[in-house]
């Protein structure tokens, strides 16, 4: 086999689009697609329960030519276009690892632009951290209590900059008192406030739920805004709306204090579980009705600092609940 020649014409050096692998239309990702080797199914099993998008083999790099004819050809078996990162997985066998590490160093001195990684199987937790797991949440994560991933680190950093995308256009022009209802909602609310472009000032509520027999006697405010807000512009973060009850009431209070306008942001929202009508002009994510934990969501004080959200399995709160009958699981509310 000729190797590369040196200098190589840049018109030479073009990747090459693969046909799609795809033979099936439904299901999760890795069914869909006809892979070629066993571990390559398990790869992909494991970026999509992770919420780590990919494609298989979408390009083929000429490595090797003989004259002007390109004589060989380099196709990464993934790439992760989120992290724009192309991936070769391999074994410890040698003779594998050693023509695979002499492709991928051609492969990295004539594309050198090109981002390109060869994955042994006891490195896939590594890559979490660069999808921004932290490797030891993930490892401490009890398979048994979590059905799956609904919302992954990048998909909430890409939409919470969205948010205050549309939130800084919105209110160009004006400053704003950002209300963040606690304690869910702390790290939604950091995250957003760091990229909002208006003026604002930031202010916290929290509330108390209690069995009372009048829906709108079930939650008071226990800890009260410090800022004044009449005649100021308001925008109130919430974690998650389920009833819009809790929020009716939150608003209406608000609404007492004659601010020159009030609007929500919240995180999720599920809108099946709605009993009032609430007005939400912001909304992350629209989400089943699982109990969710995660980034600020905590069931009985834990998992808050998950850096993605997660569907709890009701295994976990149905046995709480059986053995704990008359005390209340912390979050509740959901």
């Amino acid at each position: 086999m000729a190797s590369a020649p040196v200098p190589v014409p840049e018109k030479w050096r073009r990747p090459v689009r693969q046909r799609s692998r795809l033979v099936r239309r439904t299901g999760p990702p890795h069914s869909r697609v006809q892979f070629a080797h066993p571990s390559e199914h398990e790869f992909g099993r494991f970026l999509d329960y992770y919420r780590i998008r990919w494609s298989y083999e979408p390009v083929s790099f000429p490595i090797a030519w003989e004259g002007a004819r390109v004589a060989e050809m380099f196709t990464p078996d993934f790439y992760l276009p989120e992290h724009d990162l192309y991936i070769e997985l391999t074994t410890m066998k040698q003779s594998l690892v050693t023509p695979k590490n002499r492709k991928l160093r051609l492969l990295q001195e004539l594309y050198p632009d090109v981002n390109v990684r060869l994955l042994y199987r006891k490195d896939y937790h590594q890559l979490l951290a660069k999808a921004g797991y932290g490797a030891l949440d993930v490892q401490h994560l009890r398979k048994e209590d979590i059905g799956e991933i609904l919302i992954s680190p990048v998909e909430l950093e890409t939409r919470v900059r969205a948010l205050a995308r549309k939130i800084s256009r919105d209110y160009r022009g004006r400053s704003i008192v950002v209300v963040g209802v606690l304690k869910g909602v702390t790290f939604f609310l950091a995250d957003l406030a760091r990229q909002i472009k208006a003026p604002f000032v930031i202010d916290y509520l929290d509330l108390r739920r209690f069995a009372g027999a009048q829906p709108r006697e079930r939650v008071r405010i226990a800890r009260d805004i410090d800022y004044p807000i009449e005649g100021r512009h308001v925008l109130l973060v919430e974690d998650i709306v389920n009833t819009g009850l809790t929020l009716d009431y939150v608003l209406s209070r608000l609404g007492e204090r004659s601010p020159a306008s009030i609007e929500v942001v919240t995180l999720l929202d599920r809108p099946l579980r709605r009993l009032v009508r609430v007005p939400v002009r912001y909304v992350g994510f629209q989400i089943p009705n699982d109990y969710v934990v995660g980034y600020g969501l905590d069931y009985r004080e834990l998992y808050r600092n998950l850096p993605f959200i997660c569907v709890l399995k009701p295994r976990v709160y149905e046995l709480d609940a059986a053995a704990l009958m008359t005390t209340p699981p912390a979050g509740a509310s959901q």
